[in-house]
C-alpha cells in the first residue's frame, strides 16, 4: 500500500491510502480496522477494501446510548452485497460501551439484556459473524457474583434465539479487560470461569473469547515478548481451547505493563513493539482467528497507516511511516472510555 499526507486547512495533518493491496498474513488470516460508521455503510465496506483489509469491526449504532434504532438501516442490502463483491469479512459488530451484565444494578442489566438481544437479532442485516462485548464489571458484589450475574445475563439474551455452530445465528465474542476497577476477565483463569459457567447452563457454543494485546498488557501480560506469548497461548489452550479464540484485538498500548489501564497507540508506536505484535500477529496456532485494529484516528486516514503496517509485521519490513510530527498517537473520543456504566473502574479506558 501507498501512503500520502496532506495537511487540511485547520494544519490537520491527514493520511490517505493511494493504492490498496490486500494485506497479506499468514495461513490467509483475515484482518481489518474498527472503522466509524458517519460515512455510510456502502462507503464502509469500500473503505475496507481500499485500505487493503478483509476483515471489519463496527457499531451497530450509537455505541454511548440506550436508545436504538427501529429496524434495520436503509442501506443495510448494499451493504451486504458489497461485502460479498468485496470479499470482506468476517464482519463484528462491537456492543454499546453501556452494556454490563456482570454488574448488580437490576435496571442496568435488564438493559444490557435488552440491548445485546437486539444486537443479535439485528447481527443478519449487516452480515455480522461476532458480538463482541465486554466482559464486564462485579461493581463491588464478588468475581464469583459477577461470573454468575453475566451467564444470568447471557442466558437471557440468547434465549429464545437460534444458536450453535451450525446454526448460522452470530457468535458472543467476549473480550478480556485489562483489569481496572472491578472489572471480570483479565486473566485467561477467569475467563475459563465464565466460559465453564455457561457450559453449564448449555450456552457455552454459543460463545467464544476475543483477546485485545492492549488489555492483556495492562493486566501484566508481557505481550512485549515472543516466548511469554507462547506460554500465555498454551495457557490458554489448556484452560479454554484455542478453538474458542475467535478474535484478536490488535493494538499497541500507551499504558504501562500491569497499570490496569488502557491507551491505544498506533502499531509498532507504543510500549508492546513490533516484536510482541508481529509474533501475535504471525503465530502459527491462530489461523482461524480474525484480527481487528482498534488504534486511534481511523477517521484521519490511520486505518491504512495501520492496515499497511500489519503486513510490515508480518514480512519483517520496516514500518509505513505515520505523518510527521504533530500527529502523534492521541487517541480519538470514540476509542477511548472507562469501563462498562456503573464500574467503579476511575480512568481506565477500554474498548
Amino acid at each position: 500500500m501507498s501512503i500520502e499526507y496532506s495537511k487540511g486547512s485547520d494544519g490537520v495533518v491527514a493520511a490517505h491510502s493511494v493504492v490498496a493491496a490486500r494485506v497479506e498474513l499468514p495461513g490467509g488470516r483475515r484482518a481489518g480496522a474498527h472503522l466509524p460508521m458517519g460515512m455510510g455503510l456502502v462507503r464502509v465496506a469500500e473503505r475496507t477494501a481500499e485500505i487493503g483489509a478483509t476483515a471489519l469491526q463496527i457499531f451497530s449504532d450509537n455505541p454511548t446510548a440506550w436508545r436504538r434504532r427501529e429496524g434495520a438501516p436503509p442501506d443495510a442490502a448494499a451493504f451486504r452485497q458489497r461485502l460479498v463483491e468485496l470479499d470482506i469479512g468476517p464482519v463484528a459488530i462491537h456492543a454499546p460501551y453501556l452494556v454490563n451484565l456482570a454488574g448488580p444494578d437490576d435496571e442496568l442489566f435488564g438493559k444490557s439484556v435488552e440491548l445485546m438481544r437486539h444486537e443479535l437479532e439485528g447481527a443478519p442485516e449487516f452480515a455480522a459473524r461476532f458480538i463482541n462485548v465486554h466482559v464486564g464489571s462485579h461493581r463491588g458484589s464478588g468475581r464469583d457474583t459477577g461470573v454468575k450475574r453475566l451467564v444470568d445475563g447471557l442466558e437471557r439474551a440468547t434465549d429464545g434465539q437460534p444458536g450453535g455452530a451450525d446454526s448460522g445465528a452470530p457468535m458472543i465474542v467476549l473480550e478480556n479487560s485489562s483489569g481496572g476497577g472491578f472489572t471480570i476477565g483479565a486473566t485467561i483463569e477467569e475467563l475459563a470461569m465464565v466460559l465453564d459457567a455457561a457450559e453449564a447452563r448449555g450456552i457455552g457454543d454459543r460463545l467464544g473469547v476475543c483477546l485485545d494485546s492492549a488489555h492483556l498488557w495492562g493486566a501484566d501480560y508481557d505481550v512485549s515478548d515472543p516466548a511469554a506469548i507462547d506460554d500465555l497461548l498454551a495457557t490458554f489452550d489448556r484452560l479454554i481451547g484455542l478453538r474458542r479464540l475467535a478474535m484478536i484485538h490488535l493494538n499497541d498500548s500507551e499504558s504501562t505493563k500491569g497499570s490496569r489501564h488502557d491507551r491505544h497507540a498506533h502499531l509498532g508506536e507504543g510500549r508492546i513493539g513490533r516484536d510482541g505484535l508481529a509474533h501475535l500477529l504471525c503465530h502459527p496456532a491462530l489461523d482461524h482467528v480474525a484480527f481487528y485494529l482498534e488504534t486511534p484516528r481511523m477517521e484521519d486516514g490511520y486505518d491504512a497507516v495501520n492496515v499497511a503496517r500489519l503486513g510490515d509485521l508480518a514480512a519483517g519490513r520496516p514500518l509505513t511511516p505515520g505523518p510527521a510530527a504533530g500527529a502523534a498517537s492521541t487517541a480519538s473520543p470514540e476509542r477511548v472510555r472507562s469501563e462498562p456504566a456503573g464500574s467503579g473502574a476511575l480512568g481506565e479506558a477500554s474498548a
